[in-house]
């Protein structure tokens, strides 16, 4: 039987000629290729495809609503010595005039 699908974790996998199909969510991938997911590590990335590391200093490319304030991150602004976390907002930092925050990768570009 093949391995779970790499994709949705589908255990309904078949093999296709040369190919591992997942029916659930129409996923190939050849059978004798390694998971992609267990080379990639966390990799991070900002909105232009750039790994980012913890300490890294970013910038903002887009205004940033703050929720429960009425206060707005501007474009251009940078933040410094960044933290990469696990989650939907990756990145935790500390805004100069705002405070702590959390950040996804898509609206940061490295400095």
């Amino acid at each position: 039987m093949p391995a779970p699908c790499t994709q949705c974790q589908s255990e309904y996998t078949y093999e296709d000629g040369h190919l591992i199909v997942c029916p659930e969510c129409g996923h190939e991938q050849a059978r004798d290729a390694e998971p992609a997911a267990a080379d990639a590590g966390p990799g991070v990335r900002d909105a232009h495809g750039t790994p980012l590391s913890d300490g890294d200093t970013v910038t903002v490319v887009k205004d940033l609503k703050v929720k429960g304030s009425s206060a707005v991150v501007k474009v251009g602004t940078k933040v410094r010595n960044i933290r990469l976390v696990d989650g939907d907002h990756d990145i935790d930092c500390k805004i100069e005039g705002i405070g702590a925050m959390k950040l996804k990768s898509m609206f940061v570009r490295k400095a």
